[in-house]
């Protein structure tokens, strides 16, 4: 069966975790080669409907599996009369198993590979069947410069089971990968497809199950789980009989001089997600301006820990960093945070300074950092985290014991318990300024109607997520605050108010 991005299934996996599916898929009775022809039907079936016109096809095959995928594709290709031509990197005669038996077939279709060199012609749709998803370390010549020439040709490029160069588990680019505009992946979903740079490489997402068994594949551990409507946590509609004090207090802690507008932003968003009652705390000369854009947030000028006490009492959920800014007055109201027994989110320069090692988070907590922040509380470089973003994520949570969702392009929640979730929504109309304070603000007021700190992430990061599809489609120019009505109205499309 194959499906499209927004069909795609939940279950994500490894490389060696879907090498395991189909070594169990032909112990269990289907031949490998059946299985090869199954996946280069589905590729071919997904390029004729991308480019249906299109009667030339250059099929670019390595030397291993995937180059078995595409023989068969260029086989189907020459028998529906298109103009085919392959170019094999690597001598084709050394294939082995399925793969040098769908060599054979593309043979008898009357198909004759080239071999490839710099100067060889590409035309109509490439075919990427250079490197599947055992490739480890750095892609090699004469890889390399095939990769460059095909991202260099303009041309339409279909990948096979994953673009090459890709990292299947993780999405990092392994020195050169190709840019593909439809990707054809099998069996199970790898998750190095939906984050790191895997969404900026794969194009279109086709999966197709290659008519496994289900008991098989349910059988399998996965990864990780992508978020999608089926699996989302739900608020309880209402009771006619609720009140502002069923739905909790949020304190939301910031806005340094210069940076009033984060917190604002937070608490703004909490409000809209439903929190029953939202307290700013923040530096006295913004209170004005707070007061006048929105006026049913609780507003306090605070200088010190001293202010910010009796408010934090009363809270029963707090949220700190937005504009926290890490001066003086900063440092201090960190310091209270830990102290405070209740649900909390960090966020922004919460992050920073706890980064310092000056403040621990209390285990009842939420952080929330980018790929810079994560780098600082893991003492490694941005590029570390980025060329390995799941491991990241799940060593924070296990460094400070509670859930951490990590932003940037396939977001991803962790907790200590190992459990993973991956976001592939989005739109990037959402590089803007003031969209974590917002995602913040959501997790906040989802805490304090009820939801635990992974399950607040994760509808929180959807819902930030889809507002942003929604909002973006009107393109550039996107601020933190237009997401906001989009959140309330997805909000109660996916847990109505009232029933």
């Amino acid at each position: 069966m194959s499906q499209t991005t927004d069909t795609l299934p939940t279950s994500l996996y490894s490389a060696a975790q879907v090498r395991a599916l189909d070594a169990r898929l032909i112990a269990a009775g289907t031949p490998g080669f059946e299985l090869m022809q199954r996946a280069a039907h589905a590729a071919w079936r997904a390029l004729r409907r991308r480019w249906p016109g299109e009667q030339h096809i250059t099929v670019l095959a390595g030397r291993g599996n995937n180059a078995g995928d595409g023989y068969l594709i260029a086989a189907l290709a020459q028998r529906a009369g298109r103009r085919v031509q392959v170019l094999a990197v690597g001598d084709p005669q050394q294939l082995q198993g399925d793969a040098a038996l769908a060599f054979a077939e593309a043979q008898a279709a009357g198909v004759t590979p080239l071999p490839w060199t710099p100067d060889a012609m590409l035309r109509g749709v490439l075919v990427d069947a250079l490197l599947g998803t055992g490739l480890c370390g750095e892609v090699r010549e004469p890889y390399a410069t095939v990769i460059r020439s095909m991202n260099q040709s303009a041309l339409p490029i279909l990948a096979v089971d994953l673009p090459s160069g890709l990292c299947a588990d993780t999405g990092r680019v392994l020195g050169q990968a190709v840019r593909a505009d439809l990707t054809v992946t099998f069996i199970g979903l790898k998750v190095g497809l939906l984050t790191g740079e895997g969404p900026d490489r794969v194009g279109e997402r086709v999966f197709d199950d290659l008519q496994a068994d289900a008991a098989i594949l349910e059988q399998a551990q996965a990864r990780a789980e992508r978020l999608c409507v089926a699996n989302l946590p739900v608020l309880a509609p209402r009771s006619p009989t609720a009140h502002k004090g069923s739905f909790g207090q949020v304190l939301v802690i910031g806005g340094d001089l210069g940076t009033g507008g984060a917190a604002l932003l937070s608490a703004e968003a909490a409000l809209r997600t439903g929190a029953g009652m939202v307290t700013l705390a923040t530096r006295p000369e913004h209170v004005t301006a707070a007061l006048v854009r929105r006026p049913e947030i609780m507003c306090s000028g605070v200088e010190s820990t001293y202010g910010l006490a009796a408010l934090a009492r009363r809270a029963d959920v707090v949220i700190i960093g937005p504009g926290l800014g890490q001066a003086p007055w900063g440092r201090s109201l960190l310091s209270l945070a830990p102290q405070c027994r209740v649900p909390q989110v960090w966020d922004a320069d919460a992050l920073n300074l706890l980064a310092e090692g000056a403040v621990e988070p209390p285990a009842d907590c939420l952080l929330t950092p980018h790929p810079g922040e994560a780098a600082r509380l893991l003492g490694i470089s941005v590029a570390e985290v980025q060329a390995d973003r799941p491991a990241a994520v799940q060593q924070l949570a296990i460094r400070y014991g509670c859930s951490v969702l990590l932003k940037g392009a396939g977001t991803l929640i962790a907790d200590p318990t190992g459990r993973l979730m991956l976001c592939d929504r989005g739109h990037p109309a959402m590089a803007s300024a003031g969209l974590g304070d917002v995602l913040a603000g959501v997790a906040g007021a989802l805490l304090a109607q009820g939801f635990v700190p992974f399950d607040a992430a994760c509808l929180a990061v959807w819902l930030h997520a889809v507002a942003g599809e929604r909002v973006g489609a009107q393109g550039r120019g996107l601020a933190a605050a237009d997401l906001i009505p989009a959140i309330r109205q997805l909000l109660e499309e996916q847990s109505p108010c009232r029933t």
